[in-house]
């Protein structure tokens, strides 16, 4: 066994950049609408366009400075937006929330499986929109089962490097923070949030720190890595 694994019963993830990829769709050559009037929305297109991009640039803008009570997407479409309805930030929200989230390759599918075989898995993650189309997304992709526990950040307003939903999932799990080890591709977030929680860290995706455990290329290498061991 790796000397970062000996006596981790469960891998903790990060998921943007992680294992999905393409996320964060967001800026000034996105035509939001598109997504919108799909969904059976008739507010105007360039109305949508500057009720997404502005509640994008508030959100990107607050995200350094919390680490709770981080603001969600319908508050901040509320804030943004003049005499929207409630129906009109549900389907905005949902807008917001499908350029936000990022896809699954079939490779990374395969090895979070792999990983399912030997580790216990949990997930803590920081996303803006409600989780639920994320837990869609998993199930369609046949992954959400292989996650004992998750934190999603806007369910609860807690953001990395808060240690809150690294508890959190460690509790669920009824896990000590020495039985766990976290991956994911920020230094300041993931390794940050992780070791606040007392949980060692493996940075991937380029990410590096003398404060980690181990890196890899990717979660890929990682698995390759962990299953060779």
């Amino acid at each position: 066994m790796r000397h970062y694994l000996k006596n981790k019963q469960a891998i903790l993830l990060d998921m943007n950049s992680t294992f999905l990829f393409n996320e964060d769709r967001f800026g000034s050559e996105q035509d939001y609408s598109l997504v919108y009037q799909q969904l059976g929305g008739t507010l105007p297109k360039q109305q949508v366009n500057q009720l997404i991009n502005a509640s994008f640039a508030y959100l990107a803008e607050s995200y350094p400075n919390y680490q709770n009570c981080f603001p969600s997407v319908p508050e901040t479409l509320l804030q943004v937006g003049n005499d929207v309805s409630n129906s009109d930030i549900q389907l905005l929200t949902t807008t917001f929330a499908l350029h936000e989230r990022g896809y699954l390759s079939p490779e990374y599918a395969e090895a979070l499986h792999q990983l399912a075989q030997q580790f216990r898995l949990g997930l803590v993650v920081d996303i803006w929109a409600p989780k639920n189309l994320w837990l869609h997304y998993f199930e369609e992709q046949n992954i959400l089962h292989l996650f004992e526990a998750s934190s999603f950040s806007s369910e609860h307003g807690y953001v990395k490097p808060s240690p809150h939903g690294f508890q959190f999932v460690l509790n669920a799990m009824r896990l000590q923070p020495s039985e766990a080890v976290f991956i994911g591709d920020s230094v300041r977030r993931d390794l940050g949030g992780a070791n606040a929680a007392g949980i060692d860290c493996i940075l991937v995706s380029g990410a590096e720190s003398d404060q980690a455990v181990a890196k890899f290329p990717s979660l890929l290498a990682f698995c390759e890595a962990a299953t060779l061991s």
